[in-house]
Parts: C-alpha cells; structure tokens; sequence
C-alpha cells in the first residue's frame, strides 16, 4: 500500500494553523496598524497550509466514485459562510452610515468563538481506512513494510512535499490546469473585494448602497451553495465528466461580466470616498447588480468544484503538493489582482478575466479530455 509521506504531517499541521487563523480575527477586535499587518503574513501562511491540508484530507477520504460529490459537498459547506454572514450584517448595519466600535466587536467576538469552535471540530475528523484511500491498493506486505519504515520527522515531510510541488509545477497536466487556477485567483479578487467596492461606490444607488454590499455578498453565497450542491448531488450521475460544468460556469461568468461592463461606471473600482456619479451604459440597476452576482458566486463554484475534483483525481496517491501548487497560483493571482485593481478602469479588469477565462476553460477541457482517453484504453489515470 502507498501512503503518502505528507499526509500525517497535514493532519496535525492543519490545526496548528488554524489558531493563526484566530488570531487573524481576533485583531479586529481592538486593531492596530502593527498587529494588522504582522497577522495578515501569518493568515497567509496558514490559509496555506489549510487549503493543502483540507485538500489532502478530502482526497484521502473520497475515491474515484465519491470525490465529485465531496468537492460540491465541501464546497457548499465552505461557501454557506458568505451566506449567513452577510445575512446577519445586511439586517444588523441596515441604515447605518458609520459602524460603532461597539458593533465591531460584537462581529469579531463572534467569529473568534465560531473559529475556535472549528478548531475543536479538528479534532474531530475521522483517520480514513486504508481500503478507502482514493488511488491506493491493498495490500499487506506493503503494510508491513510501512509499519517498519523509520518515522520522519515533519521538516523532512515538509522538505518532500516542496520538492514533489516544484517537480509538479513544470508537467504538463499541472501547468494546463494552473491556467484555470489563475482565473479563479483573478475572479475570486474580483467578486471577494473589487464588485462589492464597484456597487458601494455607485452614487446612483442612493442611501442603499453600502447595504447592497451585503446584499450582494449574500447572493454570491447563494450562487456558491447552490453550485457546490447541485454539483454534488449530481456527479454520481454525471456521464459527461466535468467539462459541462466548467463550460456552464465560464458561460456564466461571461454574461454576468457583460451585465456588469453595462450596468457599472468604467471608474467605480477607483472611484474616491465620495463614491461616482458617472454613467454606465445603461442606467444602473440594484436589481441586476444583484443577479450579477449570483451568476458570480455560482459559476465560482462550477470552477472550484470540478478543479478540487480533478486534482483529487488525478494526484490521489499524493495530493498534497498538487493542492499547494493550486494554491499557490491562485493566490498569486490574486494577489496581483487586487494590486492592479487600484489603477485599472472596470471594463480591462473584466476583459483580463474575460481572456483568462476563456483560456483557462480551454486548457481545463484538455486535461479532461486526455484523462478520459487514458481510462478508455484500460491505463491508470493518474499516469498521464
């Protein structure tokens, strides 16, 4: 039996990380510039280290039938988030012009005791048998071999796993697919901090407008669960492979960006305090900021879901570095998206996601498509 050698090094890693993420939320309660700043390194670090671990923990608990519907599972679970948070601050902050102190940490109080209460449920979570490990098989004198192999100690398992991600980085499946990661690191900036800033900063709105922020959070959670759950439940069902879904996301994304490119000022992203009033192309409309975005939220899910599926998939002997290296472009990415946009108008920042997207659609059809051939003839899938 193989087993990876970065798997138990994960599991206890990942609820380490997670009192990083604590200590994220807990700054808010009373902030300062210094704590701001050395806590947002340390939840990059950790966000890190979760998602690889959360990666790794998914795969080595689903198989080949089962890892479609975990990933819409996992990520309608992740996603319900953006759902009842907004809810709450939609109607707690509805009218309000300034935020006290007071509501400030009412929100930050709760969210450090909802973190911790995750935290325990770390704990929690279930050793897989090794029968059910996706991409591994049984065997008993490769169990007795593994049970006499020296232990390594977790920098060793750290060293691996980062030699293992720059080997992955550079093949041809990896490099395909990190096209499509880096459009959901673009569009994640995109419906995570720029929309909400666009709709916030449309002085047409009225006294409404930094309510529709919430509002509009709450609608992309809405499209996420409703993705992740949809996808889910029908993947058992899904005869077609995962191609139809990212299609449908892309088709998605690209009426959503043109509703957007005719509903939202040009200069909205970069818009001062005081909000714009210039015009868009069309008079703009609360209602069809809304639906924007939930086409947002749910073609999101149709990428994220069938990207988790196909790592799962095709690296399940050893997911852990394709995890970090997914992670890793899609925060590059992202990064760079909220650099660029501070500077760039509303339309070039919907046309780079326009192209990406088209790319990374195309790039993600090529992997699967291959991967399906190599099953055809009978070979092992994750040998392409």
């Amino acid at each position: 039996m193989y087993t990876s050698p970065t798997r138990p090094y994960f599991s206890k890693t990942r609820r380490r990380v997670s009192g990083e993420v604590r200590m994220y939320i807990a700054v808010f309660i009373q902030p300062f510039t210094w704590s701001f700043y050395t806590a947002s390194v340390f939840i990059g670090i950790a966000a890190a280290v979760l998602w690889t671990a959360q990666g790794n923990c998914l795969t080595i608990n689903s198989d080949e039938h089962t890892i479609g519907r975990n990933s819409g599972i996992f990520w309608a679970l992740l996603q319900s988030s953006l759902f009842f948070g907004n809810l709450y601050i939609y109607f707690a902050w509805q009218g309000k012009t300034q935020i006290s102190e007071g509501d400030r940490r009412t929100v930050f109080i709760a969210l450090t005791v909802i973190s911790l209460v995750g935290t325990v449920l770390f704990f929690l979570i279930r050793k897989p048998d090794s029968e059910n490990i996706l991409g591994e098989d049984e065997s008993s004198d490769d169990q007795d071999v593994e049970v006499n192999e020296p232990a390594q100690n977790n920098m060793t398992k750290a060293v691996d796993a980062f030699k293992k991600s720059l080997k992955l980085c550079v093949t041809k499946e990896m490099l395909l697919l990190s096209i499509t990661t880096a459009y959901t690191g673009l569009e994640l900036t995109f419906f995570s901090g720029v929309y909400g800033t666009c709709i916030g900063a449309v002085n047409t709105f009225g006294t409404e407008e930094k309510s529709l922020i919430g509002l509009s959070g709450i609608f992309i959670g809405i499209g996420e669960i409703l993705g992740g759950s949809l996808f889910g439940l029908l993947s058992k069902n899904n005869r077609f492979g995962r191609n139809p879904v990212v299609l449908l996301g892309i088709l998605v994304h690209f009426v959503a960006f043109y509703l957007i490119f005719l509903n939202m000022p040009a200069d909205a992203p970069i818009a001062p305090l005081e909000g714009t009033d210039s015009s868009a192309y069309i008079k703009p409309s609360k209602e069809v900021a809304i639906f924007c975005s939930l086409l947002l939220g749910l073609g999101d899910s149709c990428f994220n879901t069938q990207l988790l599926s196909i790592l799962g998939f095709l690296y399940s002997e050893d997911s852990a570095p394709a995890f970090a290296v997914f992670k890793f472009v899609q925060s590059i990415c992202a990064a760079v998206a909220f650099f660029y946009s501070n500077y760039l108008l509303l339309h070039w920042q919907l046309l780079l996601m326009v192209i990406f997207g088209f790319f990374g659609t195309v790039s993600f059809f090529t992997v699967e498509w291959e991967a399906a051939a190599v099953v055809a003839r009978g070979s092992d899938y994750r040998s392409i």
